[in-house]
């Protein structure tokens, strides 16, 4: 499956855990790359791992970065800057 087609998938996957424009995120810093490895039913969150380290907002940072490449739109964390929990709003 080519790369393109697999963010695509990835992105339609993901939209459908959205509501209000917010979705919740469980992150998982210092992983070997960026990429969607799930869904959390216990804590209705999205498991992303990401590269970055979570020290000074890296982690925070790849992921709005990758969250907006993916999804092709303006993201923003709205909640959970410092934990691996985080509210995602989508813009």
């Amino acid at each position: 499956m080519s790369e393109d087609i697999m963010k695509e998938s990835q992105s339609l996957s993901m939209l459908k855990f959205v509501k209000n424009n917010t979705f919740n995120v469980l992150v998982k810093p210092n992983s070997s790359k960026n990429e969607i490895v799930g869904y959390d039913e216990s804590r209705c969150a999205v498991k992303i791992n990401i590269k970055a380290e979570p020290e000074k907002g890296k982690a925070n940072l790849e992921l709005v970065k990758f969250l907006r490449k993916l999804l092709k739109k303006e993201v923003r964390i709205v909640s959970g800057l410092t934990g691996h929990m985080k509210v995602v709003r989508i813009f």
